[in-house]
C-alpha cells in the first residue's frame, strides 16, 4: 500500500488543522493506521492510531482530547483532526499502515510496515 499525507500548513496557536492520508493499493480496510510526528532535532513520536474497522482508537496522553483520528474505508483515507494547536505541535506528521493487530504495541514504529512521506505542520505563537 502507498500512503500520501497532506493537509499540513501554517496555523496560529489555538487553531485547527485536519490532516489526511490517502492510501492506494489493495486492502486498505484491513490495515491498522497510525500517525506519528517528528519535530526538528527530535526523534519520531507516536501521535494516534486506529484499528482497521475504527473500533479501537489510541492516543498519546498529551494529545488526547485535542487530536482525533478517524478513517473512511470507502475513501481509503485516514484523518487526524488537530484542535487547540500549540507551538510544540509543530512537526512533520507521518501516516503509517500496520498489517498486523496493534495490541499494546500501537505506538511502536516497527509495527508499521508502510509509511507516507510526511506533511509539515507549523504553529505560530
Amino acid at each position: 500500500v502507498q500512503l500520501q499525507a497532506f493537509g499540513g500548513g501554517l496555523v496560529q496557536a489555538g487553531g485547527s488543522l485536519r490532516l489526511s492520508c490517502a492510501a492506494s493499493g489493495r486492502a486498505f480496510s484491513s490495515y491498522n493506521m497510525g500517525w506519528f510526528r517528528q519535530a526538528p532535532g527530535k526523534g519520531r513520536e507516536f501521535v494516534a492510531a486506529i484499528s482497521w474497522n475504527g473500533g479501537n482508537l489510541y492516543y498519546v496522553g498529551s494529545m488526547k482530547g485535542r487530536f482525533t483520528i478517524s478513517r473512511d474505508n470507502a475513501k481509503n483515507t485516514v484523518y487526524l483532526q488537530m484542535n487547540s494547536l500549540k507551538p510544540e505541535d509543530a512537526a512533520v506528521y507521518y501516516c503509517a499502515a500496520a498489517p498486523d493487530r496493534l495490541g499494546t504495541y500501537y505506538d511502536r514504529e516497527d509495527k508499521y510496515r508502510y509509511w507516507g512521506q510526511g506533511t509539515l505542520v507549523t504553529v505560530s505563537s
